[in-house]
């Protein structure tokens, strides 16, 4: 991983007792000053959902920074964690797969399905309000929070860690790239109704 990198959970803004009021102040210019045009639903999630997700524990957000030549950082991109269940139809997997799961999971003879605890990466955006030439790669931002999720496994257990994405051929190519593979799909909730790829990867 390049050293020029860096990531910063979000808890040391938020939790900030010695200068809260500089650390909202740091929090609030880089909500402001994020942008995700490619896709407005991570922008939305970053903007107006991750501060409070991470105070609910429901999701911890980190921040990736960038050493510019200035002395200065660039706010280059997010990604959002959490801990699901999720819910495996053994008919979309590989026998290899599904002997993994066999070792973690609880199988539902009657549904085909197996549920296991997994690690959830629930946002990840490459920030577009930065010059072009400063940006952050999408396959360093995905290592970066494999990184975590690594972290967490070597303390707590876990063997997978899956995700949803738009069912877009560039994004599938992508994910693919990176060690996903498609294990099921689902539609959106709402008047935008839409399709999501789930993609699963074993953590090794």
């Amino acid at each position: 991983m390049s050293g020029q990198f860096f990531v910063i959970n979000l808890r040391e803004y938020i939790d900030n007792k010695d200068s809260p009021l500089i650390a909202e102040n740091k929090l609030d210019k880089l909500l402001s000053c994020y942008s995700c045009p490619l896709n407005p639903d991570v922008e939305h999630f970053f903007k107006h959902n991750a501060v409070e997700f991470t105070r609910k524990d429901q999701s911890v957000t980190y921040l990736v920074f960038c050493q510019s030549n200035h002395n200065e950082a660039d706010f280059v991109g997010y990604f959002s964690l959490s801990v699901k269940p999720v819910s495996i139809n053994s008919s979309t997997i590989s026998k290899t797969m599904a002997r993994k799961l066999d070792r973690i999971s609880t199988f539902d003879e009657k549904n085909g399905t197996y549920t296991a605890s997994a690690y959830l990466i629930a946002q990840l955006g490459k920030n577009f309000a930065i010059p072009k030439e400063r940006c952050i790669s999408g396959d360093v931002l995905l290592e970066f929070a494999h990184d975590i999720i690594s972290q967490a496994k070597y303390l707590l257990g876990g063997v997978i860690e899956f995700l949803e994405c738009e069912d877009n051929e560039k994004l599938m190519k992508f994910y693919a790239r990176n060690g996903f593979r498609f294990f099921n799909s689902r539609m959106t909730q709402g008047e935008n109704s839409h399709k999501l790829n789930q993609l699963l990867k074993f953590i090794k």
